[in-house]
This record gives C-alpha cells, sequence and structure tokens, in this order.
C-alpha cells in the first residue's frame, strides 16, 4: 500500500508537554505544576449565562464570524483597554480558542516559502502551524539578559526578503515576560520599515503585573499590519469553553473567515453566550484572579531567592522560567529527576524551542499550598544536586 501520511505532518514533533503529563498522570500523590490552566472554576455568573442559553433551547449555529453582540462586546473591550476601534461585522471573527485564530491567521497570508519570525521561547503552537501553513519558520532565540524581551536588533537581524510575519508572543508563554510600549515602539520601526505584518498573541493580556499591557496594535502605523489574537481561557478561567477571537485587517478577516466557515461552521454557540456575559460583567472577576496570581509569583520568587535558584522576574501570565545551568544536566534531565525522585511535574525549557536548555517552566496557576508544598521539594532536591556536584 502506499503511504497514507503527509510527510510534513510525519516530521512534525508532538509537544514536548506531554511526555510529563502522562507520567504524572499515573503517578500517585504527585504534584503536576506544568499545566498552563488557571485553578479557579469559571465565575458563577458568566456560567449561568451559558446554563441560560441552553435553558433557552439557543443551540443552534450563530453566524459564521459569531454572534454579533459577542464581536460588539469584543470591540467595546479592546478600544476601553487599548483606544482601539474595530468593526464587529468585517474586522471581527470568534474562532474555538486562540489556537484555531493562530492556525488559520497563517494559512490565511502565508504563500509557499514565505518567512515567519518566531521569538523563542514561546508557545508550542506557533512553528508547526507555519509548516502546515506552508510557510518557513525563522526562530529568534530571545535571552535570559534581556528579560526574554524581543529587541529591534534581534528583529532586524532575522529579516530577509522573503519574511512577511513576525508572530509577537507578550505576555509570554513559558517565560513571563512582557513587552512595555517603549519595548513595542522600537520593534514597530523595524515592522513598518520592512513592509511586515504582525501576529500579536495576547491571550494573557489581562494577567500583566507592572503597569499595564499594551498592544502593538494600538501604535501608529500597526493597527492595518496586525491580527490581534486573544480569548477567554486564561483571563476568565474558561479553558474548557474554548473560544478566542480575532481583530484584524477585514481583507485577512475576510480570507480567514473563510477558512474558518469550511473547517469549524462557527464557535461553540453556548460559550459565545457565556463570553457576552464575561466581557460586560467580568472585570472584577479578571482583578481578583490577576491579584491571587500575582500573590502566588512573588511568593515562588521569594522561594527562588531563598534557594539561590537564579530566575529573571516575569511580569506576565503564569508561569516563571528558572535556570538550572549550574547543574550540569539538561532541562529534560531534570525535569525527568524532579518527578522521578519528588514527585513533582515541571516542563522543560526545550518543550518551547531549543533556546530553552537551562531552563524549567513552573506554573502557578495552583494554590499557594500546593506551591508550597512543591517548593519544599524543590528545594531538597536543588539541595541534593549541589551535594552531588561536589
Amino acid at each position: 500500500m502506499r503511504n497514507p501520511l503527509a510527510d510534513k505532518v510525519v516530521e512534525i514533533k508532538p509537544s514536548g508537554i506531554r511526555k510529563f503529563f502522562d507520567i504524572v498522570s499515573e503517578m500517585e500523590d504527585a504534584i503536576s505544576l506544568g499545566v498552563g490552566e488557571p485553578d479557579f472554576d469559571t465565575p458563577w455568573h458568566i456560567r449561568d449565562e451559558g446554563i441560560y442559553s441552553l435553558e433557552k433551547g439557543k443551540t443552534f449555529y450563530t453566524s459564521n464570524a459569531g454572534l454579533m453582540d459577542l464581536r460588539k462586546e469584543i470591540c467595546n473591550y479592546l478600544y476601553r483597554s487599548q483606544k482601539l476601534t474595530y468593526n464587529p461585522v468585517t474586522e471581527t471573527l470568534i474562532t474555538v480558542g486562540g489556537s484555531e485564530a493562530i492556525d488559520i491567521g497563517l494559512r490565511a497570508m502565508l504563500n509557499p516559502g514565505d518567512e515567519v519570525l518566531i521569538p523563542q521561547p514561546s508557545y508550542v503552537s506557533y512553528e508547526p502551524c507555519t509548516i502546515l501553513a506552508g510557510g518557513k519558520p525563522v526562530i529568534i532565540n530571545l535571552k535570559a539578559e534581556n528579560e526574554f524581551r524581543l529587541t529591534a536588533r534581534e528583529l532586524e537581524e532575522a529579516i530577509t526578503e522573503k519574511t512577511k510575519i513576525l508572530v509577537l508572543p507578550f505576555p509570554n508563554n513559558p517565560t513571563g515576560a512582557i513587552m512595555e510600549k517603549a519595548d513595542l515602539e522600537a520593534i514597530a520601526e523595524v515592522i513598518i520599515k520592512h513592509d511586515l505584518y504582525v501576529m500579536s498573541d495576547e491571550i494573557y493580556a489581562e494577567l500583566t503585573y507592572k503597569g499595564k499591557h499594551v498592544s502593538i496594535a494600538s501604535l501608529p502605523g500597526m493597527q492595518e499590519r496586525t491580527l490581534l489574537i486573544n480569548g477567554f481561557s486564561k483571563a476568565y478561567a474558561m479553558t474548557g469553553w474554548r473560544l478566542g477571537y480575532v481583530c484584524g485587517p477585514k481583507e485577512i478577516i475576510g480570507q480567514m473567515t473563510k477558512i474558518h466557515q469550511f473547517a469549524i461552521m462557527c464557535a461553540p454557540t453556548t460559550s459565545q453566550y457565556a463570553a457576552v456575559e464575561a466581557l460586560k460583567n467580568g472585570d472584577g472577576d479578571v482583578a481578583m484572579m490577576r491579584t491571587s496570581y500575582n500573590q502566588r509569583r512573588r511568593f515562588l520568587m521569594d522561594a527562588f531567592r531563598r534557594m539561590g535558584l537564579e530566575c529573571f522576574e516575569p511580569y506576565g501570565a503564569f508561569y516563571v522560567f528558572p535556570c538550572i545551568k549550574e547543574f550540569g544536566i539538561t532541562s529534560d534531565e531534570f525535569a525527568t529527576r524532579f518527578l522521578q525522585e519528588e514527585k513533582v511535574a515541571v516542563v522543560p525549557g526545550t518543550a518551547f524551542g531549543d533556546c530553552g536548555e537551562g531552563f524549567l517552566r513552573i506554573s502557578y496557576a495552583y494554590s499557594l499550598e500546593r506551591l508550597k508544598l512543591a517548593m519544599e521539594k524543590l528545594e531538597r532536591f536543588v539541595k541534593k544536586l549541589r551535594e552531588e556536584a561536589k
């Protein structure tokens, strides 16, 4: 029989995160700090709206682009948070999570051989989605000494005649790094100079602990060349509702909607009704969760200082990215031993790109009680490694 599989799919490596999830799921009393999922329940008033929509029989398809009420509320949110003005009819699309927006955005924009600049460490989907869309991923290795921010110089050095899109993954998963307005202004000059487009993944925009998140689309000359991607999973604790959105130039959104129409039809109807309520009345919930995450962030940073573990201070998302280079073992070896010997799961930095070697991703989307227990185990494990090195 002929080979039934596509070569480009076979050649894509599975997510480096899954290995540790599979092991920890079968390990009794293990603590997992690997999942990028809020430990909060979706707020009741949001769940109630979803339940009410079911009770009222609102279980039919919405329009391909999504409920008009939801698209209007998204546009209202982006105006009050970023002073951005989008047309809910032609410049807004509701997707199945932010991940679908990434996928169909790249498919709508890339011709074979077009290059996509992907700063790493970063979310695991950008590179394979670029390949599946026929593009060529070009990796920009971010540096700890720059707090894993993208600099204008790094961007300039990576650009070629074939470069078309820059992925801008901030606040960042896995590092927790943010880009402040001055950082964005510097790279915006380079983007405009070279006539590039930006895919700005802002799923953690509301989880910023230093100042206020700034979207690159809000800078002069950038809205017309930016796809702004966001969703409800992180800020509103709605991961299982699978709902995201993208706003951008109408000619791009139109083609993305066409792909979405053929592949998906529409995002889940119940989730869309719940999301309207989230945007209308969920600001207090977001503030409460952000305050709690910030407390956990500060706790982990203090724990690292006490055990002498190097870690730059992250100001976004709900991850820390400590350095473990002093121990002379790989990130995978560290994470494997830590899981086997202390029953705590973390993710090797290499799951998010080769330049993540020597680092670990630790999520603090967990209770302080679990984090305290995990840090006690980490301190004991670190002490053991240092004694072994003597």
